[in-house]
């Protein structure tokens, strides 16, 4: 399980970090992205549609939106 924080980052910033520590990482992986950004409850999910990443979960508590990715390399 990994963590990236893209906290105070607006839009793209949270997709773009996202993204670049995807890249990094291998099938399988989960990733926890924890942002402020409300826009990325939407953004990240679609991001990772269209790349093949499956959203395990996605919630916003307070100030706080945590996404947690499955990566799939193979995309």
């Amino acid at each position: 399980m990994y963590t990236l924080d893209a906290k105070r980052l607006l839009c793209p910033m949270p997709v773009i970090r996202t993204q670049d520590k995807i890249k990094e990482l291998n099938n399988g992986d989960q990733l926890t992205v924890v942002c402020t950004d409300p826009g990325a409850l939407n953004d990240i999910p679609a991001w990772c549609r269209i790349n093949g990443h499956k959203v395990i979960d996605s919630q916003q508590n307070d100030d706080e939106v945590i996404i947690i990715i499955e990566v799939n390399s193979g995309s």
